[in-house]
């Protein structure tokens, strides 16, 4: 039986805390990104929740982005083209999710993961929470995140992370060009900082926030096409036997 994951959520004092995990440091095959994205959804049309936290399972990777072993699986442009656009439905249902989102990044992240961080309001990490967009390197390319991506850290920092794919940056990088709001030395302050920090937020007005959340997204209304265009072009060139083969040295 494969494991495929989990996305877990609870709901107490109006805020909304989404756990997914998956053993493959929390790697999104497609099952799982569709479950992420109804959760979003969902949580959207709840008027008991005033504010979402989005956060991973454990201790170590925050999110490593895109299955491995289902892009391994992909033999033709329609399955590609779909797989990637799990990640774009994803970032669209956040973007269109009334509640504010705070991301929970309390370690490292890699492609599609940088893109969920990018697509929170406001994001919480540690010191260990280095970022990476290794997209270019296996023969494709971060180009469904990168609205999310960019919208956060600018074309420049973007460009700057897409064309050093086997390097890491570091939190202080990440709070530096603007994809992290603030960063802590250990979990333990980043969690007492979350609570104090949803605590207060999720005792406003949820009109006011929700209104806030508006203007915060303002200029992304082309987004669903955009991002399943940009999908689209994933889907096309994970084909190429570059990709292939390159995966499959990343899995060894």
């Amino acid at each position: 039986m494969v494991v495929s994951g989990s996305i877990n959520t609870i709901i107490q004092n109006a805020v909304a805390t989404i756990t997914f995990s998956h053993p493959a440091s929390n790697s999104f095959p497609s099952e799982l990104l569709q479950k992420l994205t109804d959760e979003f959804y969902a949580l959207d049309n709840n008027k008991n929740v005033a504010v979402i936290i989005l956060q991973s399972e454990g201790n170590g990777a925050f999110c490593a982005g895109a299955s491995f072993d289902e892009l391994l699986l992909i033999s033709n442009f329609e399955d590609g083209s779909n797989f990637f656009s799990g990640f774009a439905n994803v970032i669209n249902s956040m973007r269109k999710c009334s509640k504010l989102i705070i991301g929970r990044i309390q370690g490292k992240a890699v492609g599609g993961g940088v893109g969920l961080a990018a697509a929170c309001d406001y994001t919480f990490a540690t010191e260990k929470s280095d970022i990476k967009l290794s997209e270019i390197a296996i023969g494709i390319g971060p180009f469904v995140i990168e609205p999310a991506v960019s919208r956060k850290i600018s074309k420049r920092a973007f460009s700057e992370m897409t064309l050093t794919p086997t390097r890491w940056k570091s939190a202080q990088w990440a709070k530096e060009n603007g994809l992290f709001s603030e960063i802590f030395s250990t979990i333990d302050e980043l969690d007492a900082s979350i609570n104090t920090f949803v605590s207060e937020l999720s005792s406003y007005n949820i009109e006011a926030l929700e209104e806030i959340k508006k203007v915060f997204w303002e200029g992304t209304e082309n987004w669903d096409s955009l991002l399943n265009e940009r999908a689209a072009i994933s889907g096309r060139l994970v084909l190429s036997e570059y990709t292939k083969e390159a995966l499959q040295k990343f899995k060894k």
